[in-house]
């Protein structure tokens, strides 16, 4: 396994990601791959460890995969649920996650409605100078690293599956559609892509695209030192970015976390920014899609489309999932054993 240009403790953020990094993931995670596709699937890489899930947010395909990944890799799991938890009783994050920690933990996969709860629990187990690894599986508006990254891989693989690496999507041009502003997911896709070199366009309605957003973006490239004219486009429609695209990811649209009425319909929406097979033709003849999941069928795409094997790559996305996260468990527990 390709460890030697791998040195962080942590996995909190995409946006200070390097390029060896990505590629070390990539690489890792086609080795897992090659694992899962044997009769016996599973390896002692992590034998003797013990990951802890702390899902203080509900999850289907992040948790799932995250458990599945640490047992493939021989390591003990435990399983929180914030609605059966003493947190019910008034103990604070931190204490639960001290908790853990007294238990023997080497590493925490955190996902929490607000932004910076895994940072603010990476800081505590710093503090306390433990051996104990923070992977953010997903908090509030802020990231979802473990999502971009199977995204990542899925779009590579297909490209080399032999040698997926980050290189191959200099040049391509990505759109991703739908609920930009709430989704973590698109921030961590951002970051992941303009390292990359692609040409990226973000489209939606200005509700969920405000101008703030290419700003922040922006000032987030200069503070990481990325090419000073980083590819990314904003839309507030749908056909030019999907003119010539290679890839299109289509975002659920997060009615859980919209305060105020920023959308006239679902059905008006999917009209104008829903993805279709005859709004495919506007890309190049090849094009894929993706989504993170869960989709809303007949909102962000069309049910026929999404289940249309020529096109989407979803079910291909949640596979991936398994193996990029045993790459990111091995990364962060190899150095513990």
């Amino acid at each position: 396994m390709p460890t030697t240009t791998w040195n962080r403790h942590h996995i909190l953020s995409l946006a200070d990601f390097t390029t060896a990094e990505y590629d070390t993931v990539l690489q890792t995670a086609a080795s897992f791959q090659e694992v899962l596709s044997r009769r016996t699937k599973k390896v002692p890489t992590l034998q003797g460890q013990v990951v802890a899930n702390l899902f203080f947010e509900s999850s289907t395909r992040t948790r799932s995969s995250f458990e599945l990944a640490a047992k493939r890799l021989s390591a003990d799991t435990l399983n929180f649920a914030a609605a059966t938890s003493s947190m019910t009783k008034g103990e604070t994050i931190l204490d639960t996650a001290k908790t853990y920690l007294a238990m023997g933990t080497d590493i925490m996969v955190v996902r929490h409605r607000e932004a910076g709860v895994p940072n603010a629990i990476a800081a505590e187990m710093d503090r306390l100078s433990v051996r104990v690894s923070v992977l953010n599986a997903g908090d509030g508006q802020h990231e979802h690293p473990s999502q971009a990254l199977l995204d990542l891989f899925t779009i590579t693989t297909l490209i080399d599956p032999d040698r997926p690496r980050l290189e191959l999507l200099k040049g391509k041009k990505i759109a991703i559609v739908g609920d930009i502003l709430h989704s973590r997911v698109a921030r961590s896709n951002i970051w992941s892509l303009i390292a990359s070199g692609a040409e990226v366009h973000l489209a939606a309605p200005p509700t969920l695209l405000p101008k703030f957003f290419a700003e922040f973006i922006s000032e987030e490239v200069e503070d990481r030192n990325y090419s000073p004219n980083p590819q990314l486009f904003l839309h507030w429609q749908l056909e030019p970015a999907l003119q010539n695209a290679d890839f299109v990811m289509t975002l659920r649209l997060q009615k859980e976390r919209m305060t105020a009425h920023l959308l006239p319909s679902l059905r008006e929406y999917h009209q104008l920014f829903g993805i279709t097979r005859t709004k495919l033709q506007l890309c190049k003849p090849n094009v894929k899609v993706l989504h993170p999941g869960p989709v809303n069928r007949g909102v962000e795409i069309s049910s026929e489309l999404m289940d249309d094997p020529e096109f989407s790559l979803i079910q291909s996305q949640v596979t991936s999932g398994v193996a990029v996260r045993m790459a990111l468990l091995y990364l962060l527990g190899s150095g513990k054993a």
